[in-house]
């Protein structure tokens, strides 16, 4: 039987409305200002000081996804939306640095299959979770994803400084991260997909043996 508006209102009513511009979401939504910023690198890169200046700017960025998750929890501010845009916004600073570090050859060219490694998987994974979500099923964060997004910015903050910093050869440190953190990439990944199979495996057992 057909609902009517009527009938139809007073639930819509009823339902929570999430704000978009709590705090939380709005520092997550001011990161991605670093994104068009990055973009200058490879202009800047053969200054010392523009380089510094970069390398600043990602680690501030990166430093606020700490930020808005701690301000979320603790104000009860978690939402939907945020939820969304959190991981989206991480996803396209990081793929963007890793570019114009490429375009910028602080990555020299043996490392874009790391580059195209990290890109690629954070696209599966983003697509992967949509569409576990899409049937009901939630694809929980693990530690190695975890401990791969904490390598992959100690790589990308270390490269966009100029070498050496602070006495260390940083280009070298931000290669050695950049290894460590490609091959988490692959493992967080390839878990991903596992437990995505086996929540598919288990829910379809049983309408199996029917």
């Amino acid at each position: 039987m057909a609902t009517s508006p009527a009938e139809t209102a007073p639930r819509l009513a009823s339902l929570p409305v999430e704000r978009l511009w709590n705090l939380p979401n709005s520092i997550t939504l001011l990161r991605t200002l670093a994104v068009p910023v990055l973009l200058l690198f490879p202009a800047l890169a053969a200054s010392r000081r523009g380089s510094e200046a970069m390398a600043w700017i990602f680690i501030v960025a990166a430093l606020t996804d700490l930020l808005d998750g701690w301000l979320a929890r603790r104000g009860q501010q978690v939402t939907k939306i945020g939820k969304l845009l959190d991981p989206l916004c991480d996803k396209l600073l990081v793929a963007t640095a890793l570019v114009v570090l490429l375009a910028g050859h602080r990555i020299p060219e043996w490392g874009t299959p790391m580059v195209v490694v990290i890109i690629g998987r954070e696209i599966a994974v983003t697509g992967l979770r949509g569409f576990a979500s899409a049937h009901g099923e939630i694809l929980a964060a693990a530690w190695p994803g975890k401990v791969k997004t904490l390598l992959q910015n100690i790589a990308i903050g270390a490269l966009l400084f100029p070498s050496p910093q602070w006495g260390l050869p940083a280009h070298t440190v931000g290669l050695a991260f950049l290894v460590a953190a490609t091959a988490l990439t692959l493992w967080s990944g390839y878990g991903y997909f596992a437990s995505f199979f086996a929540q598919e495996g288990a829910r379809r057992a049983p309408e199996e043996n029917r």
